[in-house]
């Protein structure tokens, strides 16, 4: 299977520049350093498939010039995750179709709170339209939605209509969930053939490192260089890259703390030569895309 994964956001719940401040890192002019909330879209078996959509999601959607999602991953709750859900009613208007959502009964219970309208009856004309699915520690699947269409009625709503004549099979793909904890909250990280995206993580069950080995790709947060209690440190994180021993190592969910981008990038070099670790391991930027 040929997995694609670019990185939609790189940057903290804050992203980068920060509101109102000026240290260089939010003042440097290399768009590197210029980074959304932590988001990636996943490209394989001709699937578009989103890990979270944070409050940056409009805009990171349009910058891609990515006009289709078969589905929304979610790894957690947190608002710098999921902020941007309703805005999956274009999506619904142009391709005619519910948004496949998959997450953890916890964070379905958050969806339906913090977005109440989208699920009341009688429903508001032009909420959006999901569907959620109930996900695990188990490996899942995830299958594109072709057998309906969306037909949208002014001041009504949306009906579901089913397609006429043959309807193509599924596309389909199997992803391995990576259990994690972000401070006490268990979250999920997601691997898809030989790339593995992990955010939003202070530790990682022994048990699911087996999951981990043979990656051409690893994704892991850090927010800089000082214990965090709900984020790996830099020297966490540069543990685990030895430790877990993918060919590449990309850092996301990057605070302002770390130097610009070219800098961070020889620092990390540097670390990593002489505490011995082979995995090549770099900063991730917005727009930066990896393939197995």
């Amino acid at each position: 299977m040929s997995v694609r994964l670019t990185f939609f956001g790189t940057g903290t719940s804050q992203g980068i520049p920060i509101i109102g401040c000026r240290c260089p890192v939010c003042s440097s002019p290399d768009p590197r350093d210029k980074r959304f909330r932590s988001s990636a879209l996943v490209q394989c078996e001709g699937m578009n498939i989103l890990i979270d959509a944070g409050p940056d999601f409009r805009s990171q959607m349009l910058r891609a010039g990515v006009g289709h999602l078969d589905a929304i991953l979610l790894t957690h709750n947190h608002k710098d995750h999921t902020g941007g859900l309703d805005d999956v009613r274009s999506l619904n208007y142009i391709d005619r179709k519910a948004v496949e959502i998959y997450c953890e009964p916890k964070v379905e219970d958050t969806i339906r709170r913090e977005y109440a309208y989208a699920f009341a009856e009688p429903k508001y004309p032009g909420s959006p339209e999901w569907h959620l699915h109930t996900i695990g520690d188990a490996p899942f699947e995830v299958a594109s939605n072709d057998g309906y269409e969306l037909e949208w009625v002014h001041d009504v709503g949306y009906f579901y209509r089913p397609l006429e004549g043959p309807v193509p099979p599924p596309r389909r793909t199997t992803v391995i969930p990576i259990r994690g904890y972000h401070d006490k909250m268990p979250v999920l990280g997601f691997r898809f053939g030989d790339i593995a995206y992990l955010t939003d993580m202070s530790a990682i069950p022994e048990p699911e490192f087996a999951k981990l080995q043979g990656l051409e790709h690893v994704t892991l947060n850090t927010v800089g260089y000082k214990k965090h209690h709900s984020h790996f440190s830099l020297d966490e994180a540069l543990e685990l890259a030895g430790k877990i021993g993918a060919r590449h190592t990309w850092l996301t969910h990057l605070s302002h703390t770390f130097p610009v981008h070219e800098t961070f990038s020889g620092d990390l070099r540097r670390l990593c030569a002489e505490r011995g670790i082979a995995s090549e391991v770099l900063p991730a930027y917005d727009g930066l895309t990896i393939e197995d």
